[in-house]
């Protein structure tokens, strides 16, 4: 019987893992498009505000992306076969 209760847990541990997954690449392209818009609304800022502002945006947008892939890259997944 304990075999059966193993394997039950070893599904759902591995259930929970692929949506560990799942958000956490939802997490990283959502980062992406943050840096990205980032980037961009450098090309339209005049005022020295504005660019203070666009810059920190702009830093804080690139820590975030690279902590998330960071964190991707500890998990060394096997399968990247995450559709999303």
């Amino acid at each position: 019987m304990g075999w059966i209760w193993r394997r039950r847990e070893q599904e759902r541990e591995s259930q929970q893992a692929l949506l560990d997954k799942q958000a956490l690449l939802e997490e990283i392209r959502q980062a992406q498009r943050s840096w990205e818009n980032a980037q961009a609304s450098l090309d339209w800022v005049k005022e020295q505000e504005e660019v203070d502002y666009a810059v920190y945006s702009l830093i804080a947008a690139e820590k975030k992306y690279g902590m998330l892939l960071k964190e991707a890259k500890r998990y060394q997944w096997k399968d990247t076969s995450v559709s999303g």
